[in-house]
Formats: structure tokens, C-alpha cells, sequence
């Protein structure tokens, strides 16, 4: 049970049942026993105004996390008072003092510094002077202040401590959150616009192609459309998969990989580019990871649909080379596209992230004979 307890954050209503506890035992035990304490000669009080004084500095420790503030404040008082009046003698102060070290602890571990600061200070300089006060020379009266500050003192630092260790915690949790969150957002952004640029350039292709027949060759026109419904389709259902996403907060996790490059291949050809594809596994075994896999047909998307919006009609390569510990592609082609001004595109950067979150390589530009290449390194560990 003890080991229990140790492992697991304690509940409020625990907590609050632990405090209860600490506040008989300081209230009901501790503190009485010092209050009955009397100095050599000195006057004894009576039995109940020992009790009712140990009570009254130990029993308000079970509020300590409601009012951390008042408590500490009541606590301080009601010792001082009873250090001056000598229900408590000086040297008996040890266990006033693990009280009102209890109660500092709690102001600084849950109050802001200032204030925190403030309170601490007035409290230990209210049982200061009930020190002094009873001291019997100079440095009796010089030790007793500093006898208050060691014994409450580094209650307060420890409270202090833990709400920074806290504090921090909390910060570094919230800068987790907000990274988590932005690397979703930019795979979603990436997974949009691989769907969306793909499909939209698809469909532009064969709209020009139906616009441009739909008079000489209705046929032609009708299987233009045919191809756009479905390439429509196939988009929607992608995007809606991303959507869902957002809506639900659920992981993205979509299906696409190394089987699917096929159908990459043919698509390109609707848009009027001849893509020669190219799959070797050097080892047939290999289980490629689906991140890997489907970083990889991304890539190859991207480059293809980069072929067909700016290269086609054109004829392309992508060879894509399995080996047990990475995946090499390589996508060229020899068409002439225009020069790119402005830095890389979406496409690009994308392609380029998805590499780096695997570790990899990834090199784009134009080729010295024509054309251009666009080649990426992805390694991985196979799980064992």
C-alpha cells in the first residue's frame, strides 16, 4: 500500500485526509508536549491552556492548502504569543517551529514569490521578537533569531524549489503540446497538399482535354470525364480522411505506400506523362516501416505530379531501391519546365521534410542534359 501511494500523485480528498493527520499529530501530540514543558522554577500553566495552545498552533496545519497564507500567519502569531507569555519555553521551541516550518512550505510551494516572500519574512520576524523577547542576554538574543531562521528558513526554500521545479515542468509540458501540435499541423498541411496538387493537376489535364474535344469527339470527352469523376472521388475521400484528423484529434494514419506506386504510374499517364516505375528489393524480406513507406510514395507523387504540371508531355523514371536498412528513390525525367525564380515551392519543402524526419538525404534540381531530378535517401531500423 505505502509503495502504492509513493508511486501515483495523491488525489485532493487524500491529500486532505493526509493533512488532517499531520494536523493531530503537530496539534494534538507534539505541540501540547512542548507547551507542558516549563523552565526550572518557572511557573506551571494549567493542563488545558498547554493542550488548548498546542492545539491552537498544531490543529490549523489541516486548512494549510485552502489558506496557505492565513494559516501561516495564525500559526506564527499564536507561537509568539505563547513563547512571550511562557506557555512555551524558548528552548521547547522546536516544536512550534516544525509547525510553522510546515505551513512556510506550503505558502511557497503554492503561492507566487512576492507574496510568498512577504508573508515568510513577516512571520519569522513575528517569531523573532517572541525569541528575543524571552532571550536572557545579547547573544542568546542574536542566536535566538538566528536559531528561527535555521529552523524555518529552509522550509520556505524547499516550497520554493518545488513550485519552480513545478513551474517548469508545466512550461516544458506546454512546449511539448504546442511542438506536438505543430508537427501535426504541418504533416496535415503536407498530406493536403500532396492530395490536393496531384488530383487538381490530374484533373486539369484531362478538363483541357474534354473542353478541347468535347464538339470533334464526344467519346473522348465522356472518358475525360470519366477519369476526372473518378480521380474527384478518390480526392475526396483522401481529403475527408485528413479532415477527420482535425475533427477528432485522432492520429493521421493513412494507407498509401510501396504497392500503391502502380497506381501512381498510371494516373501520371492520364495526365500525358510515361512514368517507367522501377521497384528492386534487394532483400524480398525487408519490411520497410509504414512511415518509410508511405514517406516514400509521397515523394514519388510529388515528383510525378511536378512532371505533369510542368514538364508534360514528358517521359520519366522513378526507380525505388529496398535494401535492409534504407530506401533509395530516384525520380528523373527530360522534360523542359520553366526556370523557378522565387526558391523552392510547397512541394519541394515538403518532400524535403518528410526526409528529414527520417534522417535522410534528399537532392532536387535540373539535370545537365535536360530535365530534372530529384533523388532522397530514407533510412530505417528494422524492429526486431
Amino acid at each position: 500500500m505505502t509503495a502504492l501511494l509513493l508511486s501515483r500523485r495523491l488525489r485532493p480528498a487524500e491529500l486532505y485526509i493526509v493533512d488532517v493527520v499531520l494536523a493531530v499529530a503537530v496539534g494534538g501530540l507534539l505541540c501540547p508536549y512542548a507547551a507542558l514543558e516549563s523552565p526550572d522554577g518557572g511557573v506551571r500553566e494549567p493542563l488545558w491552556v498547554s493542550v488548548l495552545v498546542g492545539m491552537a498552533i498544531g490543529l490549523p496545519l489541516a486548512v494549510r492548502r485552502r489558506w496557505p497564507s492565513t494559516v501561516a500567519v495564525v500559526i506564527s502569531a499564536v507561537t509568539t504569543v505563547a513563547l512571550v507569555t511562557g506557555v512555551i519555553p524558548n528552548f521547547a521551541a522546536a516544536a512550534p517551529a516544525f509547525a510553522i516550518g510546515l505551513s512556510f512550505y506550503t505558502v511557497a510551494a503554492s503561492t507566487a514569490t512576492r507574496r510568498s516572500v512577504l508573508c515568510a519574512a513577516g512571520c519569522l520576524a513575528l517569531v523573532s521578537v517572541g525569541l528575543v523577547l524571552t532571550a536572557g542576554d545579547l547573544w542568546s538574543r542574536t542566536g535566538a533569531v538566528g536559531y528561527a531562521a535555521v529552523m524555518i528558513t529552509p522550509a520556505w526554500l524547499i516550497g520554493w524549489l518545488i513550485r519552480e521545479r513545478r513551474a517548469l515542468a508545466a512550461r516544458q509540458s506546454d512546449h511539448l503540446v504546442r511542438q506536438a501540435a505543430t508537427e501535426e499541423r504541418l504533416r496535415v498541411a503536407r498530406e493536403l497538399h500532396d492530395v490536393v496538387a496531384h488530383t487538381l493537376s490530374l484533373i486539369v489535364v484531362k478538363a483541357a482535354v474534354a473542353n478541347h474535344v468535347a464538339e470533334a469527339d464526344p467519346r473522348e470527352a465522356g472518358a475525360a470525364l470519366r477519369v476526372i469523376e473518378e480521380t474527384g472521388r478518390t480526392a475526396l475521400t483522401d481529403v475527408r480522411r485528413v479532415l477527420g484528423v482535425l475533427r477528432d484529434g485522432a492520429p493521421y494514419a493513412p494507407t498509401p505506400g510501396l504497392d500503391e506506386l502502380p497506381v501512381l504510374a498510371r494516373q501520371a499517364a492520364i495526365g500525358g506523362v510515361d512514368v517507367q516505375l522501377d521497384v528492386r528489393r534487394e532483400e524480398p524480406a525487408a519490411v520497410v516501416p509504414d512511415s518509410v513507406s508511405l514517406a516514400v510514395y509521397r515523394i514519388v507523387q510529388e515528383a510525378v505530379t511536378n512532371v505533369v504540371k510542368h514538364a508534360a508531355p514528358a517521359a520519366c523514371r522513378a526507380t525505388v531501391t529496398v535494401t535492409p536498412e534504407e530506401v533509395r528513390v530516384e525520380v528523373t525525367d527530360d522534360g523542359r519546365r520553366p526556370v523557378l525564380t522565387g526558391g523552392e515551392g510547397h512541394g519541394l519543402t515538403g518532400m524535403r521534410e518528410r526526409v528529414a524526419l527520417h534522417g535522410g538525404e534528399f537532392t532536387a534540381g535540373s539535370r545537365s542534359g535536360g530535365g530534372f531530378a530529384v533523388t532522397a535517401r530514407l533510412p530505417y531500423r528494422v524492429a526486431t
